[in-house]
């Protein structure tokens, strides 16, 4: 490691990677500092009983020949060496409700989209079709999403509210259920999220929807393959705990074990809050440090990790949001202990063993960081056991079977399909991901102030940017658009969007 760099990031989640890789493709000196023992934050793997689960990449869309993510991804070069696996067309996501049978597709490509829900609602046709219109209208509002450099949108958009819209668009409380059903993927708040937040995490999926066969982590090592390529360097274990400066610029970060490293310009892919503090309050305005400090996390989550007997539980390729009612859409992250859990996420690994069967399910549900305050103290990010003590597993435990007991419901006979069982909680996604309190996508948006929650790439440093979910968007899509606009404030927008669509026709 060299003791100076043209640009050195913090953190090696998909923002840092991806910015990385920009910035080395145009030249620079590159080096990514990571403090833990994996690469890639959301992006990780791990393995339990020999099956693959997803720490947080369960499916990714806009990955068909032409859709916006591929282009990025063909851009940076790891298109064409991803190993992916196609959801369904008719249903890549089912929205169910325990006191209905009846399961409702969200599927692929717009007209399909329309008229699978049709057959379930023929009276709403006109409406589903006006919901989507609007989807696509609200995404080709923002340039850069649709690889565009000139653009503006009416400011107007940001104050839209996701729910309110919704149920404007038609009066059928159940459509209404099923059109909001996967706010799961941005946890949804029915007062503060906006619209388009909404129409931005939704609108990839109808395009196309995959799986990465045999985990997310394959994303990583591509990126970091690519950056090596460009003669770009990263290295794990160098935790970046202070950022000296000098005037309006950051000069060197400093390491927890006591190394450091100059650079001329820093991006930050770490939490924003951290960021700022390891800079100094004193370098920022009192009202821009004190607004980014009060920002309020999105939710976390608990997730049952399920191992199953061999040939014993069939594989779905397709994901399922499930809710106790239709009314629990908006409200699943008001719950209490005893009617935890409202709401789960159902999800399963692609794996090249066999189409037939799963070898391990994923589900997740909304946990409040709160719940785990006694053991917030205790940081973990090699999954000892009993690291943080009996208690602790016994909560674990309760909760796990809480949650199974919830399952059930839905899959009469999983609990005889399962070989074993493991958890993640708030805390696992606060020490392995470094999310503030374990959230799952950042700080909420608020369409009621959205410039209160706006945090621009560029800080009132010369030199140090910011990158990440909790700038410009969550989701694979969004960080690696935001990571666009990082790079972008450093080497100009309009070079780097027509330079992408030049490599990439």
């Amino acid at each position: 490691m060299k003791t100076h760099y043209d640009v050195v990031v913090i953190g090696s989640g998909l923002g840092g990677l991806v910015s990385a890789i920009i910035m080395a493709k145009e030249g620079f000196s590159v080096c990514v500092l990571e403090k833990n023992n994996q690469f890639g934050g959301n992006l990780q793997t791990f393995v339990r009983d020999k099956t693959i689960f997803d720490t947080g990449i369960h499916y990714i869309g806009g990955l068909s020949e032409g859709q916006n993510l591929y282009k990025y991804f063909k851009y940076i070069g790891i298109m064409d060496e991803l190993k992916l696996k196609q959801l369904d067309v008719d249903g890549f996501d089912i929205i169910s409700f325990e006191d209905h049978p009846t399961e409702y597709p969200h599927a692929q490509g717009y007209e399909n989209f329309v008229e699978k829900l049709t057959n379930f609602f023929p009276e709403e046709k006109q409406n589903i079709q006006n919901y989507c219109q609007k989807v696509i209208e609200t995404c080709n509002s923002f340039p850069l999403y649709n690889l565009e450099h000139e653009g503006s949108y009416n400011s107007d958009i940001l104050s839209v509210n996701a729910k309110q819209f919704i149920d404007e668009v038609t009066n059928n409380e159940k459509l209404r259920a099923v059109l909001a059903g996967t706010n799961f993927l941005y946890a949804g708040i029915e007062e503060k999220s906006p619209f388009y937040v909404h129409a931005l995490s939704v609108n990839s999926y109808i395009q196309s929807s995959y799986r990465c066969i045999n985990g997310g982590s394959q994303i990583t090592k591509q990126l970091i393959k690519q950056l090596k390529k460009f003669g770009g360097e990263i290295y794990k274990y160098k935790e970046v705990i202070k950022f000296e400066s000098i005037e309006n610029d950051v000069t060197i970060a400093q390491m927890k074990d006591g190394s450091s490293v100059e650079a001329t310009h820093f991006i930050s892919n770490i939490e924003p809050k951290t960021t700022l503090k390891m800079v100094g309050e004193d370098k920022f305005r009192k009202s821009y440090f004190s607004r980014i400090q009060s920002l309020e996390s999105v939710f976390s989550a608990f997730s049952l990790y399920i191992v199953f007997k061999p040939e014993s539980f069939e594989y779905l390729n397709h994901n399922i949001y499930h809710f106790k009612n239709s009314n629990e859409v908006w409200k699943a992250h008001q719950y209490t202990e005893d009617n935890w859990p409202k709401a789960y996420m159902a999800s399963m690994n692609a794996s090249n063993k066999s189409d037939k069967w799963a070898d391990g399910m994923t589900f997740l549900t909304y946990m409040k960081f709160d719940e785990l305050q006694i053991w917030e103290h205790t940081h973990n990010t090699t999954a000892e056991k009993n690291f943080r003590g009996e208690n602790y597993e016994e909560f674990k435990a309760r909760k796990a079977e809480k949650f199974l007991q919830e399952i059930e419901i839905k899959f009469p006979n999983i609990r005889s399909c399962i070989q074993s069982i493991h958890t993640s909680t708030p805390l696992s996604y606060r020490d392995y991901i470094g999310g503030h309190r374990g959230n799952m996508y950042g700080y909420e948006k608020d369409c009621n102030n959205p410039m209160k929650t706006f945090i621009a790439p560029k800080t009132k440093l010369n030199n140090l940017y910011l990158t990440g979910q909790s700038i410009n968007m969550h989701g694979v899509l969004g960080v690696t658009i935001g990571a666009v606009v990082t790079c972008s404030e450093i080497i100009g927008k309009e070079y780097l969007v027509n330079k992408i669509n030049a490599e990439t026709k």
